[in-house]
């Protein structure tokens, strides 16, 4: 097993073992969150702190945009707020874990776990709602992509 290891490392010089092992944790981690329901630490992810005046937000699960930058606000929770989706791409759905009912957000593509939206905390919001979403669970893509399903690229190509 070394021996195949060692072998790895030459083929590829330019991936550090450390690199290697961030990887596999992050996957770990979003497999936790996306499909297992989880949370990830208040404060632990770098999009609480990013505020892009553009771009899109997509599932980390299936890649399909979820929220646009300007949807963003500061909600000093410790985790990504936003206070609307791109229409149709979230779902809610009841969550009564932990003893209280919230309302659980998914991916509406994936079925991926995002988070939880919270309503009436009194936020400065067009629409008075925190879509409290677990970073790990998105992905940024600055220039504000239009993601088009392959069904609509077959579509495209034959008219």
């Amino acid at each position: 097993m070394a021996r195949r290891l060692e072998q790895r490392r030459v083929i590829s010089p330019y991936r550090s073992h450390q690199a290697g092992a961030d990887r596999v944790r992050m996957i770990l981690e979003q497999f936790r969150i996306l499909r297992d329901k989880g949370t990830e630490a208040a404060g632990s992810h770098k999009f609480d702190k990013l505020f892009p005046e553009s771009g899109v937000y997509t599932c980390a699960g299936c890649n399909a945009p979820l929220y646009k930058a300007n949807h963003k606000f500061r909600s000093g929770c410790g985790w990504p707020a936003y206070f609307d989706n791109i229409p149709g791409a979230v779902t809610r759905h009841e969550d009564r874990s932990w003893g209280m009912s919230r309302t659980e957000i998914v991916c509406s593509n994936c079925g991926g776990h995002l988070g939880h939206v919270f309503k009436g905390e009194g936020y400065p919001t067009p629409t008075d709602e925190r879509h409290c979403v677990n970073g790990v669970s998105l992905n940024f893509n600055p220039d504000d992509p239009v993601v088009k399903k392959p069904e609509e690229d077959a579509k495209e190509s034959k008219a």
